[in-house]
């Protein structure tokens, strides 16, 4: 019998040892016991709890979490034998913590909850929450808790969370916080480990946390902690200048490419016309009150395709603005050329008119817009840049803008002719080419150029009849100085300024920005006036 009996005993422990690390039960009995007790029976049972958690099943862990948030919300009554759970505070009635059963509550007591006692108790409903929480929304508020918490929670819990969790995110961050609370571990080996693993995934808090470890004792007590540290914080700072320079190049590109979509129609107003349009940046104004109506049409008559509104409204703002600017030079400029100060003042009251119109229809305001998915989000690309989808919009909008630009300017009956105005219009007018009308439908392209910028500012900035005027002075500037009617000119020089701005603004602010972008522009023309590119004329 001896035999068998061995091999009975052998089964039995190869099967602990193989079991999973939370298969250790939960003393129900003694956890209801302790949170119907004093201040130190909560304090202990809450913190047992914590300590456990990692090694529980999940049905002792909901009955936990059951119990906690009972004791939490004063629905929790404590007979002589036991603990009841009442639907709410001071019922008659509730069931038994253990069996289930409905049993009266009028001879029980109300256990409270000081202030040492609720912040144990917070900290084990956050671990509860963690492990047990029914979506990730649920989890993500028990992790918030836990990171509060962190100096009482075990690895062990954290571990768990981790093997367990299916959303990728919420993933990240608790192994974020994993790798946090292992660089405060008492064993050394731990945490050069996590110094290694914090080090891998390189961003500004991963260097915050490795920065703050210069000041432990065992930084300098510990001569292998201390090199494993200086090379970890080295790799990190390394990566973190590459992202934050990726970043400022990544976010002055944007910014350039709105600077240009806004300064391309005024450049060939400018440089075909000689007028200064004043009013350009109420044209971009209103490309995007146009996107803002066409999101409102296929809200209200195709919500299945809301997604679809910003491509729809390409088209749309293009031709409204376009017809606007069309009305503009007809009603307006077409009797004030070779005029320019005239011309100046005239745009500028229409833009005033314009801003007023739009402040008394539609209001002052700033417009609320749906981002469809292709403009929300981004994706990390290198510690902490992130590439936006909203820019990278704006960027192969730009483009696209760019070539299509071109190709009417470069390929097509209308792009010669004005071509040939700009060189030369009493010429041009002499061979018979209807001076009038190429301005009018080169107003047109400009201003539907505007409407265009509008579209793709609406999934970066504020929109408000307001908005214009911030775009005018730069656009401007990226003109002169890419020289007057040249695309290619107005590309470069927005490329240039978007991209001081950018570079400047981090160290002497946006006003100091603007200012000494100004004073380099002012100094380049002294020596070019003709600006970057210039544009062939015959006189």
């Amino acid at each position: 019998m001896a035999d068998p009996l061995r091999a009975i005993l052998t089964f039995c422990c190869l099967g602990l040892l193989t079991a999973p690390a939370w298969a250790v039960p939960l003393d129900r009995t003694r956890f209801a016991a302790d949170l119907c007790g004093d201040g130190a029976a909560q304090v202990r049972g809450a913190e047992g709890l914590v300590q456990a958690g990692g090694d529980l099943p999940v049905a002792d862990l909901t009955f936990a979490g059951g119990l906690l948030g009972a004791l939490a919300e004063r629905r929790l009554a404590c007979p002589a034998d036991g603990a009841l759970l009442l639907d709410r505070p001071g019922a008659a009635e509730g069931h038994d913590a253990l069996t289930g059963a409905l049993r009266p509550a009028a001879e029980a007591r109300a256990p409270v909850l000081g202030l040492r006692q609720r912040a144990a108790v917070e900290t084990a409903r956050g671990v509860v929450a963690l492990l047990t929480g029914p979506d990730p929304a649920a989890r993500g508020a028990g992790l918030s808790v836990v990171e509060r918490r962190i100096a009482t929670v075990p690895a062990s819990v954290l571990d768990r969370a981790q093997d367990a969790e299916a959303d990728a995110a919420l993933k990240a961050a608790i192994a974020g916080l994993a790798q946090a609370a292992a660089l405060s571990s008492p064993d050394p080996a731990r945490r050069r480990a996590a110094i290694v693993a914090v080090a891998a995934s390189p961003s500004g808090a991963a260097e915050a946390r490795l920065t703050a470890l210069k000041s432990d004792p065992a930084y300098a007590a510990d001569p292998a902690f201390r090199t494993a540290l200086d090379a970890g914080l080295s790799r990190v700072s390394r990566a973190v200048a590459v992202g934050d320079g990726l970043a400022v190049l990544y976010n002055g590109l944007s910014f350039a490419s709105i600077l240009f979509m806004a300064a391309a129609g005024l450049a060939i107003i400018f440089g075909l016309m000689g007028v200064i349009n004043l009013a350009q940046g109420e044209f971009i104004m209103l490309g995007a009150y146009a996107t803002y109506g066409v999101q409102e049409a296929f809200r209200r008559f195709a919500p299945g395709l809301l997604d679809l509104y910003l491509v729809a409204a390409i088209p749309v703002a293009f031709g409204a603005v376009a017809l606007v600017g069309i009305v503009v030079e007809a009603l307006i400029l077409r009797h004030l050329y070779r005029r320019p100060l005239t011309s100046l003042l005239a745009t500028w009251a229409v833009s005033l008119f314009l801003v007023n119109l739009v402040r008394v229809t539609v209001g002052t305001q700033n417009l609320q817009f749906v981002m469809p998915g292709y403009v929300s989000g981004g994706v990390p690309l290198y510690a902490d840049f992130v590439v936006t989808w909203n820019r990278l919009f704006a960027i192969a909008f730009a483009a696209a803008t760019l070539v299509l630009t071109l190709l009417i300017l470069r390929r097509t009956p209308l792009g010669l002719d004005i071509r040939a105005v700009t060189q030369n219009r009493d010429m041009a007018a002499c061979l018979g080419l209807p001076t009038r009308r190429i301005d009018r439908l080169a107003f047109g392209l400009g201003s539907g150029l505007a409407g265009l910028a509008g579209v793709a500012l609406c999934p970066i900035y504020s929109v408000n009849p307001g908005m214009g005027s911030g775009f005018i002075v730069d656009s401007f500037m990226v003109v002169v100085l890419g020289g007057v009617g040249s695309l290619i000119g107005t590309l470069v020089a927005a490329l240039g300024v978007g991209g001081a701005n950018v570079l400047i603004e981090p160290i002497s602010g946006a006003v100091a920005a603007k200012v000494i972008v100004l004073v380099g522009i002012i100094l380049f023309l002294q020596r070019r006036p003709e600006g970057l590119f210039a544009v062939r004329r015959r006189r």
